[in-house]
């Protein structure tokens, strides 16, 4: 087996014949941790509305239930903001807001590719970070996306 960045190839042999299957990552997982907010946006249960239900679109995905988004707060009382998910056909997007800590984590993650780079930028430039941290991750790598091929592998 080689390994070359997010893909893969996969050589074996069965009943004498040689096979190479490409195999890739399931899918990117962009996670901001978005600090120095804007308080009003992270505050605003209609704006992270808004925001869920658009930038699916934006970024080529489906989504498949409205946004849920509402208000929390629990034990500490400065941690009190918004949480909010939908669910896309190629997974989820959710969105976490600390409203008096001027910070949000957001993740979006899908089963297959996606302009992170664009979805990034939509996301700082909504909540107006000034210190955003971003991570990126492949995850899924060696996921069986052809169970016949993968059967046949040994």
């Amino acid at each position: 087996m080689c390994i070359i960045g997010p893909t893969f190839w996969v050589i074996f042999e069965r009943e004498g014949f040689c096979t190479m299957i490409k195999k890739s990552y399931f899918g990117p997982h962009l996670m901001l941790d978005l600090s120095e907010c804007d308080q009003k946006r992270l505050n605003d249960l209609d704006f992270i509305f808004h925001f869920l239900n658009t930038i699916p679109d934006k970024i080529g995905m489906a989504k498949i239930t409205q946004p849920y988004v509402f208000p929390y707060s629990g034990l500490v009382p400065e941690d009190r903001g918004i949480t909010g998910f939908v669910v896309v056909a190629e997974s989820h997007l959710s969105i976490h807001t600390f409203v008096e800590k001027s910070y949000a984590f957001v993740d979006l993650f899908s089963c297959k590719p996606f302009n992170t780079d664009m979805a990034r930028d939509l996301t700082i430039k909504a909540f107006i970070s000034k210190k955003p941290k971003v991570y990126i991750i492949e995850r899924g790598a060696g996921f069986p996306r052809d169970l016949h091929l993968a059967q046949a592998a040994p």
